[in-house]
């Protein structure tokens, strides 16, 4: 495919143009082949899924992976110095307008810009005016979407004000791309792409109050793990440096912003905000938003904090200021616009209007802003009949519609009909290039804005829009440079002076609601795993003779692994003696593996970690996402191999049901020790990592208690026992100590001795009860956690008085060992009621209504009112 993105190139006669990269610089025979990119290419598909990179949320298609074609787009040094320039005078004058609408407004008194164009915007906010950022800029963050024209020139289609999104996708980009060619990345002469994130954090200290002193705290603020670029989001607020909040974790008090960190509130100077302007505000904005921060304007007109880019900022995006751009540069800047627009005409005046009616079958019809009804139309593909709807409705509200001229590919090369008008069916599948934009970044920094080196490439299959949630693929930038630079990738370390995370910011309420539960699933899954080896080793055994003592001992670990079964109340186990029935059905002991809907299966536990490890990816180190990859990766292939055993019909063979079973547990508990590993020894012990430690052990605690009561509260028969035992030692991952200290044989006394009271034994009771304590310690806790504490050390009591010997030998007449039943059930009891106390205690976040205590400084603690 044409690559319409990078430098064009003469070839042959002089007079073919080439848009593919030029690998001339590179000494002969380097330059990749065909095969070498279609290899970089699975290996770039396999580096986002571990590094977990998607887009999209909540919406109809969901969360999807991010695509990437590892060939760069490539541009030459001269040519990119002279777009450079020209985006720093565009942002110059987008700067110059947005702080006369909000200020003077001379633009719309003089009639440079019409002021209904302006008004009738809903990005205009008018609770904003007059409001002011520090540091001789207003607009501090821009992006520029970029085609090239016919000619092979720059122009510009959009421009991203809002929330510019994508600099994080950028990056990422960039760090594949280095490492699947890396051959020829080592000998590119790349610009960098640190600096501007470098530039970012100096413009965020530049624009912050004077009341933030020399270590201003900023945030960024995001409308949660559902948004679509929420991956974007994360790793720009790692990159920075920045807590990634919402807007339920802070708060306005007294005319000031604040976190609501689980150890009190923290002040915080600047927002980075990923949330659209309007939603920012349920009090001065829009009614309702539950994404924002009651009383935020407030705070800004209090000149407490600051907000990037500013509420309002939005209104730059209209299409309709395309129309008047070039007289606009000249109106606030005295210079001509250097960057050329995509040709556009805003309906809103009648000549304008006139001209988009008169050729709605070859123009691109955009709405000045999008919303569910009203998208970006393309004027070709309708009918007579579409195409005089769209022109009614145009005309009954001209001002919300700007008309433009298609830029990239010619309109014959886009399967535009010129001599057929009102042909019908033209769609993808007919056409042949497609389209390309480059997103370029630039940020106020140092009096001026500095341009990012490089930016988002975006290329899709529609001829002439080119959008991530249509199934655009990414590409990396690469602009050639002549400046020696470092081989790093990413800002250097020693260059950076820290905006956010000073000593003391704490960590949100749900934020450590989520590591706490990243624990807890994590060990959730680990122990389900464990249990479940124990139990395809015996299957294939002992499910062909279920009154064999293996197929008995069998039977009860089936039993213990499936939740619906265990008896309302109490603990697994202690109900009637008799031995559930084995599972008559194999996909059963599959389904406890790969069906996300089967309470209690390791792919369930598996998804909720992910979503909790997305929602706080900040957080957590990005060696994590790789191993929880290959946990997707490997239970995917299992149901895959599954179906195709199904078909043929080998379903009854021995061996059949567990076949890929065992080795698909394997490779599911070898990365969930991975993540285990990465969480000991690669995160600081702050005060998420206790929390997540936390969950774990508590987690670990519960699993333990409900597996010893499945297993060893009923008596069975001694040969029934003993193989229930060390399947019981190897789930618990003690059969090799056990064996080294017991060489007689297993015991119910001695395997409690070893499981419960052995605090040297990492996956002991006990153990996981001073683990627990002392992470509990650590952690602050903002509500009275008398409760939580005498619970587990009621627990801690109740493992010290046990005599396993006792408990162990003391049957029943109806074969139970009561006291064991009794023990286990309070323990189970009182843990089940600390894990409920640790959420009250840690993680219970005030509803909305309590975002507005003493917003006006009255000190009212009974001031109500809803998000």
């Amino acid at each position: 495919m044409t690559d319409l993105l990078s430098s064009p190139r003469l070839l042959g006669d002089g007079t073919a143009i080439s848009h593919r990269p030029d690998w001339t610089w590179l000494p002969p025979g380097a330059a990749p082949t065909d095969d070498d990119l279609a290899r970089a290419a699975r290996q770039a598909e396999q580096l986002l899924a571990e590094h977990g990179v998607t887009y999209g949320g909540d919406g109809p298609d969901g969360e999807q992976p991010w695509r990437l074609d590892p060939l760069p787009v490539v541009v030459d040094e001269p040519e990119w110095a002279r777009l450079d320039a020209a985006l720093v005078q565009r942002a110059e004058v987008l700067d110059a307008v947005l702080h006369d609408l909000y200020g003077p407004r001379r633009l719309l008194d003089d009639r440079v810009l019409p002021p209904t164009a302006v008004l009738s915007h809903p990005g205009f906010l008018r609770a904003v005016d007059g409001l002011r950022l520090p540091g001789g800029r207003e607009l501090v963050l821009t992006a520029t979407d970029l085609v090239r024209d016919s000619t092979g020139g720059w122009c510009a289609v959009a421009d991203r004000t809002q929330a510019p999104s994508g600099a994080g996708y950028a990056m990422e980009g960039r760090r594949v791309t280095s490492q699947v060619l890396a051959g020829v990345y080592r000998q590119a002469p790349i610009a960098r792409l640190g600096p501007f994130f470098h530039a970012l954090r100096q413009a965020l200290r530049e624009v912050a109050p004077e009341t933030a002193g020399d270590e201003p705290r900023a945030v960024l603020l995001s409308p949660g793990p559902g948004s679509e670029t929420a991956f974007d989001q994360a790793f720009l607020a790692s990159m920075l440096g920045l807590p990634l909040v919402e807007g339920s974790d802070l708060v306005v008090r007294a005319g000031r912003l604040h976190l609501q960190g689980i150890d009190g509130l923290e002040r915080v100077d600047v927002v980075l905000r990923r949330v659209d302007g309007d939603w920012c505000d349920p009090l001065d904005l829009r009614a309702g938003s539950r994404l924002g921060v009651p009383g935020l304007v407030h705070a800004v007109r209090q000149g407490s904090v600051s907000v990037v880019n500013p509420l309002g900022a939005s209104v730059l995006e209209s299409p309709a200021l395309l129309t008047y751009l070039p007289r606009l540069a000249r109106a606030v800047l005295d210079q001509d616009l250097v960057l050329a627009s995509a040709p556009t005409w805003w309906c809103g005046e009648e000549r304008s209007l006139r001209h988009v009616l008169g050729r709605l079958d070859r123009l691109v019809l955009k709405p000045t802003v999008h919303g569910p009804r009203t998208t970006t139309v393309l004027g070709w593909t309708l009918s007579a009949a579409e195409r005089d709807a769209l022109a009614a409705r145009i005309t009954a509200e001209p001002w919300r519609w700007v008309g433009q001229e298609p830029v990239g590919p010619t309109v014959e090369e886009a399967g535009v009909a010129t001599d057929r008008p009102g042909v019908e069916g033209v769609g993808p599948a007919d056409l042949g290039p497609r389209a390309a934009v480059l997103r370029a970044y630039a940020v106020a920094h140092a009096g001026t804005y500095t341009v990012m080196s490089g930016g988002l490439a975006r290329v899709a299959d529609d001829p002439v829009v080119s959008s991530s949630s249509r199934g655009a693929t990414a590409k990396d930038v690469w602009v050639m440079s002549s400046q020696p630079t470092t081989s790093a990738v990413g800002p250097r370390e020693d260059a950076v002076t820290a905006v956010g995370r000073v000593a003391g910011y704490g960590i949100s309420p749900r934020t450590a609601e989520n590591l706490y539960w990243i624990g807890r699933y994590a060990e959730r899954a680990e122990g389900e795993v464990r249990v479940l080896r124990a139990v395809a080793d015996r299957w294939d055994d002992y499910q062909r003779t279920p009154d064999a003592p293996g197929g008995q001992a069998l039977a009860v670990l089936l039993h213990a692994l499936t939740p619906a079964a265990l008896p309302d109340g109490g603990v697994a186990g202690t109900g009637a003696p008799d031995t559930p029935p084995v599972a008559p059905h194999a996909p059963a002991l599959r389904d406890l593996l790969l069906d996300r809907r089967t309470p209690g299966s390791v792919a369930r536990a598996v998804r909720r970690l992910g979503t909790a490890a997305a929602a706080a990816r900040d957080q957590l180190s990005t060696d994590v996402y790789g191993p929880l990859a290959r946990i997707e990766r490997a239970l995917r292939d299992e149901r895959s191999r599954g179906r195709t055993r199904g078909q043929g019909g080998d379903a009854d063979v021995p061996g059949a049901v567990t076949a890929g079973l065992r080795p698909t547990l394997d490779r599911v508990l070898e990365s969930l020790l991975a993540i285990s590993g990465v969480a000991a020894e690669g995160l600081t012990r702050d005060v998420g990592w206790h929390l997540l430690d936390a969950g774990r052990r508590i987690e670990r605690a519960q699993n333990l208690v409900d597996m010893l009561g499945a297993t060893l509260v009923v008596r069975r028969p001694a040969d029934v026992e003993e193989l229930l035992l060390e399947s019981v030692l190897i789930a618990g991952e003690s059969v090799i100590t056990y064996r080294r200290r017991h060489q007689s044989g297993a015991s119910v006394a001695s395997v409690l001795d070893l499981l419960v009271h052995d605090r040297t034994n990492p996956r002991s009771l006990a153990f996981q009860l001073d683990r627990l304590l002392a992470d509990l310690e650590a952690v602050p806790a903002p509500r009275s956690a008398a409760q939580r504490d005498h619970l587990l050390q009621g627990v801690a009591e109740l493992v010290a008085e046990l005599d396993t010997v006792a408990v162990g030998n003391e049957v029943s007449e109806d074969g139970r060992r009561v006291r064991l039943a009794d023990a286990l059930g309070s323990m189970l009891w009182r843990l089940r009621e600390a894990s409920d106390e640790i959420e009250r205690v840690h993680f219970v976040r005030p509803g909305p209504g309590r975002a507005l205590v003493d917003l006006w400084g009255t000190g009212d603690d009974t001031s109500g009112g809803g998000a």
